[in-house]
């Protein structure tokens, strides 16, 4: 006898394998694990005087981190005299999160933090969505690839004759 609503009233009891309801449990268990993801803290690093070149490639890393729904610490190094104007650096900072605002939103505003001035962008998508988006188009592609390679040229479900030798 397994207890299966215990706060219920009356308590629900179900007669059962007990082993068989373990098993299911265990089983339940592990397909929530696979499919939690935690997010990552990915850390994007500029200069203060950056290329145009430098920027975008920069921008780019940090979208493709966005997509894959992990947070974005984006960071300017100041050296020198460079730490007596900050205002130059929240204007580069202000600048990125316009450029990345497509993937993701701010969320802690750009901050000093010693030498290096810092702003966190979080991803629209959480990353337990992004992999369930990208679960689905697997199993989309492997389809796609079995029916090619099958070559399927009658509806699914339905047989053709094999030719006559």
């Amino acid at each position: 006898m397994v207890e299966v609503a215990p706060s219920s009233k009356p308590p629900v009891v179900k007669i059962m394998d007990y082993g068989k309801f373990k098993y299911e449990a265990a089983q339940k268990a592990k397909e929530a694990r696979r499919n939690q993801a935690n997010t990552v803290l990915k850390e994007v690093r500029f200069r203060l005087k950056i290329e145009a070149h430098d920027y975008i490639t920069k921008l780019k890393r940090a979208e493709g981190f966005l997509q894959a729904g992990d947070k974005v610490k984006a960071m300017i190094l100041f050296r020198g005299r460079e730490q007596s104007r900050p205002e130059q650096g929240v204007r580069l900072l202000r600048k990125f999160a316009e450029d990345v605002a497509e993937f993701g939103t701010v969320e802690s505003n750009p901050t000093i933090d010693g030498r290096n001035m810092v702003m966190v962008v979080a991803p629209h998508k959480n990353k337990s969505e992004v992999k369930t988006e990208q679960n689905a188009q697997r199993a989309a592609n492997r389809e796609a690839a079995r029916s090619a390679a099958r070559g399927d040229s009658a509806p699914e479900g339905t047989a053709e004759p094999a030719p006559a030798e």
